[in-house]
């Protein structure tokens, strides 16, 4: 009996290939860790009944169509908007994705960037490095976190988790999202939610943890941006196109912002046509006023393997006639 297919777009950890081999299916791996050209991809998924698929895939009605024996597209992340759910519903194929296991390691990169610039780490490690360092002297004073007021713009999961890891900084938290937290879960989080426009007049660091929406595109502009406290920091670990980046990088060319840190970029957004195609030059010319990571906010070992045996269970259940447990869509 033929074996279904399985394809699996990006390098994972070995057990989630022993587990899915084990499960009786022929598992197709990309050893590489760079990520197939489309075609490529789709060749290799034309016979595919599932496909472990990760942040730099997508999924369209033409994909779709060259995938004729898709059951289930088994996202090995959290936010899918690079994926085209309807269309995977109108072909009767599951889209899961996994919704929680990613939280928990980009609180701690947000963490981590923050705490770089409100201390000015870079800066006082490029200074050790070039030899500038003779001994203490009165330089790169920062303002620190304790009694400084940080913003959170996006109270899922993401924002409420750094908003726990934050409470052991003694900052004031305040938090913006379209939908309303309890009483309850405010004072639980230390927070108090706000009007974006307060947020960004009050906040000494906004961190940008939103998903990308129609309504969250370019959240963050050249009139937002005006709406800031001058000398505020913003770092985004959201999607990249929540914040117009060249807007950014004239705030941070004028002095309005003091500083940009980020794990995600519009050029990583493929779900929009209109995307640039890079990171702004301009960004990328000013390191003493930013600090980015190359999309890591779940790049811990741990994470990674349980985000893809998580993605390798929803395989399973699609195949075994199962509604997937991480199911987005219905069929």
């Amino acid at each position: 009996m033929e074996k279904p297919i399985v394809n699996i777009t990006h390098w994972v950890h070995q057990p989630i290939i022993d587990y899915l081999s084990d499960c009786g299916y022929q598992v197709l791996v990309n050893p590489s860790k760079d990520s197939l050209i489309r075609d490529e991809l789709m060749a290799r998924s034309a016979q595919a009944q599932a496909i472990m698929m990760f942040m730099p895939d997508s999924v369209d009605e033409n994909f779709l169509r060259a995938c004729p024996r898709l059951r289930i597209v088994a996202g090995a992340l959290k936010g899918y908007d690079n994926f085209d759910v309807e269309a995977c519903s109108r072909h009767g194929v599951w889209f899961s994705n996994v919704p929680d296991l990613l939280t928990i390691p980009t609180a701690e990169l947000a963490l981590g960037i923050l705490l770089i610039m409100a201390r000015r780490l870079q800066q006082a490690d490029q200074m050790v490095r070039s030899g500038a360092f003779k001994g203490w002297r009165p330089v790169l004073y920062s303002q620190g976190i304790f009694q400084q007021t940080v913003g959170i713009i996006g109270l899922g999961q993401l924002g409420q988790t750094t908003a726990k890891l934050l409470q052991a900084f003694g900052p004031r938290l305040l938090g913006y999202d379209p939908l309303p937290l309890s009483p309850s879960q405010q004072e639980m989080l230390r927070l108090s939610q706000t009007e974006l426009s307060h947020l960004l007049a009050e906040s000494h660091y906004v961190l940008v943890l939103a998903p990308l929406s129609a309504e969250s595109y370019h959240m963050i502009n050249r009139q937002t941006i005006a709406a800031m406290r001058p000398g505020a920091y913003l770092i985004n670990l959201g999607r990249g196109s929540v914040v117009d980046e060249a807007d950014v990088a004239d705030a941070l060319h004028t002095g309005h912002l003091a500083g940009y840190g980020a794990d995600v970029f519009a050029f990583e957004d493929w779900a929009l046509h209109e995307r640039p195609q890079t990171i702004n030059g301009r960004l990328l010319g000013m390191p003493d006023k930013t600090f980015f990571t190359p999309h890591i906010g779940s790049g811990t070992e741990q994470a990674r393997q349980a985000i893809a045996m998580e993605a390798a269970y929803n395989i399973h259940d699609a195949l075994r006639g199962q509604r997937p447990r991480n199911a987005v869509n219905l069929l």
